[in-house]
Parts: structure tokens; C-alpha cells; sequence
């Protein structure tokens, strides 16, 4: 479903070129649930942003379904991402002014409904939290009320940045049992992390260390 063909992305510095991935490939099967480990800086999350069409390569191709990612338009590569592909940020990113079921309708407030949010957040436990503001979330709650918001079209793949990295263990392991629970209904995930949190749930652990995969 996702494959990376010998990938580069190459940073240019005031100190010469960086190379934050350097000539990487990756093949990730539909609804398979495969876990990118590695430190601080190693490349995981420019890896991430490529998959989901926000970071162009410097070489290399980046197919989804067999069809080249950058060779869409913008407009094409935009509506791949609202249909097709759900991101969960560890900074959360959501708006702060407003609601949290407003969060979750955000990026397809006229396709979904608000029967469909209500529906997910009950399933995530924050029914009760649907009309509060981020401000008035714990850290675990905006983690779920961003999770949310990247599950409510029904997205073929999530993609996960550090998705726990602000979490207590409790809340960590209840985001990657909701991570796992979309997996076993067909979803497939990538899910980037510095931490072993998430490797009891992955089908498959990537080791990736200063822009290469590790053997």
C-alpha cells in the first residue's frame, strides 16, 4: 500500500547538506500496523510528513496504491490527505478556541456528520467532553480528542508522530490500544517513536538511525 523507492531528503544547512534520510526504502502491506523506532533527529518524523504527501524527497519516490504521491498536483496531494490519510501530532494541534466535537468535525464537518463525531468520542471516552475547549483537557484527552479528529472520515492510513510522547504510561497505552483497535478493523499505521511503547500492537518494528534503516 505504501512504498518508498530509495529515498533522500536532503537539507541544506549554513554548514553544507544534511541528509535527513539517506537512500531509504520501505514497503508497508494494507493493514499491517508497523512501528518506526530510532532516536532524537534520526529522520522518523520527515519520514512520516513524506508518507503523507507534506514533505516532497530531494530523490526517490514516495507511491501510495502504486501512484507516485509527488507526482500529483497540490490540489490532488491535498485531497488524498482529507480522504485517505489521518495524522496524529504529538503536540496535539488542536484549535484552541474551539470545541472539542468543533475539533473533531473540522476537516469534514459536511461529510461525516456530527452523529459520526459524537459516535467516536464516546468510543474514546469523551462523550462528556464533546462542548469543552482543549484548555479544559487533560494531556490524554487532547491526545484522544486529536486522535479523533484523524479517525472521523474513516482514513485508510493513520499516521502517527511521537502520538504518546507527552503522555503518563496509563494514557500512552490507552492511544496505542486505540491505535490497535482501527488497526483490527482493517486500518493500516505508521507510527513513529522514539520509546518501545508501541511494539506489543505492531506487526512490524523499523529501526531507523541517522537517515538509514538499521539491518
Amino acid at each position: 500500500m505504501i512504498r518508498l523507492e530509495n529515498v533522500t531528503k536532503t537539507y541544506r544547512t549554513r554548514r553544507g547538506p544534511v541528509n535527513a534520510l539517506d537512500n531509504v526504502s520501505i514497503e508497508v502491506a494494507r493493514g499491517e500496523f508497523v512501528v518506526v523506532r530510532g532516536p532524537s533527529g534520526c529522520g522518523k518524523s520527515t519520514l512520516l510528513l513524506m508518507i503523507g504527501g507534506m514533505l516532497r524527497p530531494s530523490s526517490g519516490a514516495v507511491l501510495l496504491d502504486d501512484a507516485d504521491v509527488y507526482a500529483l498536483s497540490q490540489r490532488e496531494r491535498n485531497r488524498l490527505r482529507a480522504t485517505r490519510v489521518g495524522f496524529v501530532f504529538q503536540m496535539f494541534h488542536l484549535v484552541p478556541y474551539l470545541t472539542v466535537i468543533e475539533n473533531v468535525l473540522l476537516p469534514n464537518a459536511r461529510a461525516v456528520g456530527r452523529d459520526r463525531a459524537l459516535a467516536l468520542l464516546e468510543q474514546l471516552g469523551l462523550a462528556d467532553r464533546a462542548l469543552h475547549r482543549p484548555g479544559e483537557l487533560s494531556a490524554g484527552e487532547k491526545q484522544r480528542a486529536a486522535l479523533a479528529r484523524a479517525l472521523i472520515h474513516r482514513p485508510a492510513i493513520v499516521l502517527a508522530d511521537e502520538p504518546t510522547g507527552n503522555l503518563d504510561p496509563e494514557n500512552a497505552a490507552g492511544v496505542f490500544g486505540h491505535l490497535a483497535d482501527y488497526h483490527k478493523s482493517g486500518g493500516t499505521v505508521v507510527v513513529v517513536t522514539h520509546g518501545g511503547d508501541g511494539d506489543v500492537h505492531a506487526d512490524r518494528v523499523i529501526c531507523l538511525r541517522a537517515g538509514c534503516i538499521e539491518a
